[in-house]
């Protein structure tokens, strides 16, 4: 079994605070930015950044439902880190500055991938459908914080 990862990056025009802000928030504003590849949202325990527990399911492909109960942490400034109770899979949100009034966000997820043809195929495609998701979050993210 292969390790399989996807990364999305995206300058945002807004301060690193504001933005990091946003994406933690996940009582209020994440909600906001998850196309509709999420259900089931529920925020099970705290709700800001370090601490919370979050639960949704993220519909990959029309055959792929992952059930999701992700803890999340906050191990440095500017990141995010969300292990999914359920499964190998972490998510890293990383902000930083990029300029004046910009941000960069780069998420990261990996996960064990399947063994064989299927891991081959995963490993191939996954992170394409995976970077096309975190892509139409990161432009969700850009207009709710340019607002």
């Amino acid at each position: 079994m292969a390790q399989v990862e996807a990364t999305t990056e995206r300058v945002v025009t807004a301060d690193a605070d504001t933005v990091f802000d946003a994406l933690a928030d996940y009582s209020g504003t994440r909600q906001k930015l998850l196309p509709e590849q999420f259900s089931e949202y529920e925020v099970r325990e705290g709700g800001d950044g370090e601490g919370t527990l979050v639960h949704w399911k993220l519909q990959a492909t029309s055959k792929r439902v992952r059930d999701c109960l992700l803890e999340v942490s906050e191990p440095t400034d500017g990141e995010l880190v969300e292990k999914d109770r359920n499964s190998s899979m972490v998510t890293t949100w990383r902000v930083t500055p990029a300029g004046e009034g910009s941000s960069r966000v780069v998420v990261t997820t990996t996960w064990t991938g399947a063994g064989g043809i299927g891991g081959f195929f995963e490993k191939t495609f996954a992170p394409k459908g995976l970077g096309r998701i975190y892509d139409g979050i990161l432009a969700r993210l850009a207009t709710e914080v340019g607002k």
